[in-house]
């Protein structure tokens, strides 16, 4: 019996009919909250005489704080780049099939995350009151080459090492989560194809991982750019050095300290505009429109 099939219209809606918008009251009601709390806030950094605006501006640009920033970026690019490959290997440690590379990297991310970055510094800052000196050579045997601890401990290398090292063992989490958020299924079926480890790594894994890592990477990465004050401990001229050193001789504390959380909300506004573009550039096909919308209705 011969059947038909017909095709269905879409169903205009009559011109005369006319759709209204929901109505969310409580929208504006957050606006105007957040309104007169700006307005709050503007009216006090604006009336206030004590943040002495036009110091501010003198100090902004002044050759020791622009000095002070210089040593703050190199010191955040540096151990930012030795950490994130500290946090890739112990990461790959971590989900390696060797019980020793496992524990060893459990043992190293279990040591920084109870160490303070505070208390880490000093204790490798001071490392020469416990070691002397560095040696190489046989184990419990001839030593080859020896070099002076504090030799190698400056102030500069100190904070270096501390702040990878704490990097390190952060990002090795984040990293080992990307990989951990590709479905099980898709290495099946490139393993399939007769794919390489390094193949599936780098054309599968990687792709999908790198959409989940960038947010949380992302954060750590802006929090190295304040963690970098915490080298003014060991000596090291970084930012807020600079500016203690500024305000010790002229108890102008304010205003300098405004200089440099001004300085500090430059960079990471730097960094977080670089995460956007990230973020856009590797989620591209996941998601379209803004990522969340549905659970803020």
């Amino acid at each position: 019996m011969p059947t038909s099939t017909s095709t269905r219209a879409p169903v205009e809606a009559p011109a005369s009919v006319r759709f209204a918008r929901r109505r969310q009251p409580a929208r504006w009601l957050t606006a105007g909250a957040a309104l007169v709390l700006a307005a709050m806030f503007a009216h006090f950094l604006i009336t206030n005489p004590r943040w002495d605006w036009r110091l501010v501006g003198g100090y902004l640009f002044s050759a020791d704080i622009l000095r002070g920033l210089l040593n703050t970026v190199l010191l955040t690019l540096i151990s930012s780049a030795a950490g994130l490959v500290a946090g890739v290997v112990v990461a790959l440690m971590r989900l390696s099939d060797d019980p020793v590379l496992r524990w060893v990297a459990t043992a190293y991310i279990w040591f920084i995350r109870a160490i303070p970055a505070l208390v880490l510094l000093l204790l490798i800052f001071f490392l020469g009151a416990l070691l002397p000196k560095l040696s190489l050579g046989v184990p419990f045997g001839p030593e080859f080459l020896s070099v002076p601890t504090n030799r190698l401990i400056s102030q500069f290398s100190a904070a270096v090492v501390g702040l990878a090292l704490v990097l390190g063992a952060y990002s090795a989490e984040i990293f080992r989560a990307g990989i951990l958020s590709v479905p099980a299924g898709q290495l099946e079926a490139a393993t399939a194809l007769a794919m390489t480890r390094r193949q599936r790594l780098r054309r599968v894994v990687l792709p999908q991982a790198i959409r989940v890592i960038i947010p949380p990477l992302s954060n750590e990465l802006v929090t190295m750019f304040k963690n970098t004050s915490l080298v003014s401990v060991v000596g090291y001229t970084e930012l807020l050095t600079t500016v203690q050193l500024i305000y010790g001789r002229t108890y102008q504390t304010i205003p300098l300290l405004l200089v440099a959380c001004l300085w500090y909300l430059v960079l990471t506004s730097l960094a977080m505009i670089g995460q956007r573009c990230l973020e856009r550039r590797f989620g591209r096909g996941f998601a379209a429109g803004r990522p969340g919308k549905e659970y803020s209705r």
